[in-house]
């Protein structure tokens, strides 16, 4: 009987060192890296040309679209995505 509450105590506290690690894990609300110009082309080049245009990227990619697409030919090319302002932090409430 002993034995038995004795594993019951070590799962449990299994389990709650678990959770405690896994929420204070690197990955979960640490900083993101930011992805490549080729991962980019990977996940959101639609018609797989090589290129990325308006209507194949999403997020902050999109909504400054006109300010990363420098030479206004309508693609974002690898060397304006390098050259691109990083998208502002979101504030805190």
């Amino acid at each position: 009987m002993k034995a038995l509450k004795t594993s019951i105590i070590v799962a449990l506290f299994s389990l709650v060192f678990t959770g405690i690690s896994y929420g204070q894990s690197s990955e979960r609300g640490g900083k993101k890296e930011r992805p490549t110009f080729a991962k980019l082309l990977e996940e959101m080049d639609a018609n797989e040309d090589g290129k990325l245009s308006e209507s194949e990227v999403k997020g902050p990619l999109k909504e400054n679209f006109s300010k990363i697409d420098t030479d206004e030919d309508g693609f974002i090319s690898e060397k304006e995505f390098e050259n691109a302002p990083k998208p502002e932090r979101k504030k805190r409430q």
